[in-house]
């Protein structure tokens, strides 16, 4: 498979002599420009998502064997895109209401119609090349933990500090959203500075504690730490926009969002290979406990992900690995 997502690629490769397409997939390029090209070359096996092309051209890639994905209209997000999003891209406006996440999300409650599912669908396969390709060259280890816990509380400050020492080894990876979420991406994104601008933001963000009553405050709040202390560290938030009214962090510096949870949730837990550390949660959480147990369960030895455990005010207990786990497998 050969995948082309520019018009400079294109080119290149049919300066190289490229003769026949099959089995390449061309992204959101402007081919009108190209139709002389597009006619030498054999089609047949060939995919286009989102091209553009001159008149006449679609219709013939489509007669000699190629298939042509057209662009969908009115769809907020590019279901074609080829990176993961960027706190930055998901908030591109003064006002949240107006911002991508807030649009694409009441796109996402509008009528159910072919384009729209078909769109869901392309995106988040977009969001799946892209997560592969964030992942291949890095090993992540996962916090997953409760929505509902707001700034200033002993909890945020606690999970914040676990993403901070967690990210010395590893990638932190959580589920993208506020609460212990966010708390762990902040920790991991001030890594690589010192300890009182890690305490700093954390005092700074008390000053908002939640998303109520106003998302865009919340954001505000953490986007001017970010300014303040430009934390570098990598980290990675998987999010949803089933979850709609829970609004990403800006903490993480990739964050592959998708529509839907059921995808979203599979992929939280299996992109983990350096194992998950579970905090207090409710449903969502549980649910992932019980998802990464099934995958754990059914895994060969050597890809078990270890576990850890919140165990009250005592804080996250580490998993023994071998023993807890051939106890979990044998019932106890």
């Amino acid at each position: 498979m050969v995948e082309i997502e520019s018009l400079a690629e294109f080119d290149r490769r049919m300066a190289r002599g490229a003769r026949t397409l099959s089995g390449w997939w061309v992204k959101a390029v402007d081919l009108s420009g190209r139709g002389d090209d597009l006619a030498r070359c054999d089609v047949a096996g060939a995919s286009f998502l989102g091209c553009t092309f001159a008149e006449g051209d679609e219709a013939r890639i489509e007669a000699r064997g190629g298939t042509v994905f057209p662009t969908i209209r009115g769809v907020p997000v590019d279901p074609f895109r080829t990176s993961l999003y960027t706190a930055p891209e998901l908030y591109d406006a003064p006002s949240y209401p107006d911002s991508l996440d807030a649009r694409a999300y009441a796109w996402s409650q509008g009528p159910v119609d072919q384009e729209s599912l078909l769109a869901r669908a392309l995106h988040d396969h977009a969001i799946d090349q892209a997560l592969v390709e964030w992942v291949r060259p890095r090993h992540l280890v996962g916090v997953m933990g409760g929505h509902t816990v707001q700034r200033g509380e002993p909890a945020y400050a606690e999970a914040a500090r676990l993403g901070r020492l967690l990210a010395a080894a590893h990638v932190v990876t959580t589920g993208g959203g506020p609460g212990a979420m966010e708390a762990a991406n902040l920790g991991a994104r001030l890594a690589d500075r010192p300890r009182a601008d890690h305490d700093e933001a954390v005092t700074a963000l008390a000053e908002v504690p939640s998303y109520h009553p106003s998302v865009g405050a919340w954001a505000d709040a953490a986007l001017a730490v970010l300014a303040r202390l430009p934390g570098r560290t990598e980290s990675l938030g998987i999010p949803t926009w089933h979850y709609g009214h829970e609004p990403p962090n800006v903490f993480a510096t990739a964050i592959a969002k998708y529509f839907r949870n059921a995808t979203r949730e599979a992929i939280l837990v299996e992109v983990c290979d350096a194992g998950i550390v579970f905090l207090p949660g409710v449903g969502g959480t549980v649910q992932e406990v019980f998802q990464d147990g099934c995958e754990n369960f059914y895994a060969d030895e050597s890809s078990v992900a270890p576990w850890c455990w919140s165990a009250g005010p005592t804080g996250p207990r580490p998993c023994r690995r071998g023993p807890c786990w051939r106890r979990w497998r044998e019932g106890g």
